[in-house]
């Protein structure tokens, strides 16, 4: 059966991304970590009922198309050989053709109650030892490839499947070993985690691993909530006609990341640049080197959306607190900072402020 996309989004309507008010912070985040998804994902924490959720789903419509191997569980990635799974490796090397086929940044929610097994998939055992084949059930880590994997309450999820999610985020693998077999592939995605602070915070040595952490709090200004309000009346009322009011920003929008993509590779930080954000993490006592690294990424997505080749100190003031903040932390009972003193060391070192 054919479905027309207007009968889809009467199924599962979606709020449009450009339409969301008040987040501005959260929602730079979540661009700049498509364009660049070697970020290392972000976490967004605030308070109850302020759209992170909407917010995060929203951002499907403006996914662009990859392509991929066809009916390959891994979402592989036909021309980078570090994106394929073994199947699709061994049929490049025995001369196969492939199928290509394209499909949006999959976006995969990771339900709160899952298990280990349904994450990283599992093994039939019985069936490995009896017929001698690798048979591999693949789970969410397999579906998130070249995608998204969003995470609702992480701050309630299991220590250990954070650790598995992080690490397989890391090293863009995931390995299930079960009874002397094992099984590995590639899990690149980039994992969004959203919770509540006063349901607790992740140990920092977890929060560290994100590439960055904002914060959402809740809009108010009166005239502002007022707008949100009737904004979301509207969407219930008939999201079809709300979602044909935006889809000529969403589809801009949409353009404006695919060509940032594209342009990533070309813009340049300068070396005076990169002196200073790491002596603002050094001065900072920001432990490893994940908060320059995140830093220099960031700003060269942020200047990429803005169709710049050159980052100047004004991306690197925007995106700054993003990445280092949630790494000041060092005593799990201590508050993250919200971001001002990061600001004022920047303003310290780089001698510029925010006009």
């Amino acid at each position: 059966m054919n479905l027309t996309k207007n009968t889809v989004e009467r199924e599962r309507p979606i709020f449009p991304f450009t339409a969301i008010v008040g987040q501005e912070e959260m929602k730079l985040a979540l661009l700049l970590n498509v364009i660049d998804p070697k970020i290392g994902g972000v976490m967004v924490m605030g308070d109850r009922g302020t759209g992170k959720s909407t917010t995060v789903r929203a951002l499907v419509d403006l996914l662009p198309e990859i392509p991929i191997i066809a009916n390959d569980p891994f979402n592989s990635d036909p021309y980078d050989l570090d994106l394929m799974s073994e199947e699709a490796r061994n049929m490049l090397q025995n001369g196969e053709d492939f199928i290509i086929s394209t499909i949006k940044i999959p976006m995969i929610d990771l339900p709160l109650g899952a298990t280990e097994d349904r994450v990283c998939g599992t093994i039939d055992i019985e069936k490995a030892l009896t017929e001698g084949i690798k048979a591999f059930e693949p789970g969410l880590l397999a579906k998130a490839n070249r995608g998204i994997l969003y995470v609702d309450e992480v701050n309630l999820l299991d220590d250990h499947l954070v650790d598995v999610l992080l690490d397989a985020a890391a090293s863009g693998w995931n390995t299930v070993e079960r009874e002397g077999i094992s099984i590995s592939h590639p899990s690149r995605f980039i994992l969004i985690g959203s919770g509540n602070p006063e349901e607790g915070e992740l140990r920092p040595q977890l929060l560290d691993r994100f590439g960055m952490h904002v914060k959402v709090g809740t809009v108010k200004e009166p005239n502002l909530r007022v707008q949100i309000v009737e904004q979301r009346s509207s969407f219930d009322k008939d999201p079809i006609q709300f979602r044909d009011t935006y889809r000529s920003s969403q589809d801009n929008l949409s353009q404006q990341i695919k060509d940032a993509r594209k342009r990533l590779s070309q813009v340049n930080i300068g070396y005076e640049l990169r002196i200073k954000i790491s002596q603002i993490c050094a001065e900072l006592n920001i432990d490893g080197l994940r908060g320059d690294i995140v830093t220099n990424r960031a700003a060269k997505a942020l200047a990429a959306l803005k169709n710049c080749e050159k980052v100047t100190p004004k991306e690197i003031f925007m995106v700054i607190p993003f990445c280092l903040r949630h790494r000041l932390r060092k005593d799990p009972l201590e508050s993250i900072d919200s971001g001002l003193l990061v600001q004022e060391k920047f303003s310290e070192i780089f001698g510029y402020t925010s006009k």
